[in-house]
């Protein structure tokens, strides 16, 4: 069994837009956009969305938007979506970038929010069928 919540929408920025859109996006939620220590490709809005992280990513790519499932087991989790139709583009570093049937994105990563929320609003998986258990 493993554990997955919806941790992050990210709204990906062509890199000569970024600026533009943290003013926009900022404006609209009514939070600053700040830069991400460590992660300059990343300008979060603290507090947008109630128990999300809502950031602008600078992407070489056109505009779109992603969501990130954080989770407490990456290969079960990415497993578990890819049984449910989506089908993996890239990794990099932790991170697993897979695409949804209609051709959306979205990441998987190792937990990176605050535990107690983890614990309180993530949601529990049974893992699927491995090689290794004969299915």
């Amino acid at each position: 069994m493993h554990r997955s919540r919806t941790y992050a929408i990210i709204i990906d920025t062509p890199e000569g837009e970024v600026d533009a859109a943290a003013d926009f996006w900022s404006g609209v939620f009514g939070t600053p956009a700040r830069p991400e220590p460590g992660e300059p490709q990343f300008q979060v809005l603290s507090r947008a969305i109630p128990g999300l992280t809502t950031a602008i990513q600078s992407v070489d790519a056109p505009a779109r938007y992603h969501v990130d499932i954080e989770t407490d087991d990456v290969p079960a989790e990415v497993a578990r979506l890819i049984a449910l139709g989506a089908t993996e583009v890239a990794t990099w570093l932790e991170c697993h970038v897979l695409r949804a049937p209609g051709g959306h994105l979205l990441c998987v990563i190792p937990v990176a929010s605050d535990p107690e929320l983890f614990r309180s609003e993530a949601r529990t998986w049974p893992d699927p069928p491995s090689e290794l258990d004969g299915a």
